[in-house]
């Protein structure tokens, strides 16, 4: 089993918005995974943003610099 570490979770309106902005981090070598939203979040379908903790900040200053638009970001032991 693997260990839970804390990250950095950000989720958005609609899995295009999610996917758009998972190919944006790819772009710019940004650090992060798409995962399913966790339960601790919303019990409906979708997908998320996460990041370890330690990297969230390149992660926040991108989507405050380019005006990325996300429905919430949350720190959860994943």
């Amino acid at each position: 089993m693997r260990e839970k570490t804390l990250k950095k979770v950000i989720t958005f309106n609609s899995t295009t918005d999610a996917i758009a902005f998972e190919k944006y981090c790819h772009d710019k070598e940004i650090p992060g995974r798409l995962i399913p939203v966790p339960r601790e979040i919303s019990a409906s379908c979708g997908i998320c943003w996460a990041v370890p903790v330690e990297d969230a900040p390149t992660v926040e200053k991108s989507i405050e610099d380019d005006g990325i638009v996300c429905a919430g970001v949350y720190e959860l032991m994943l």
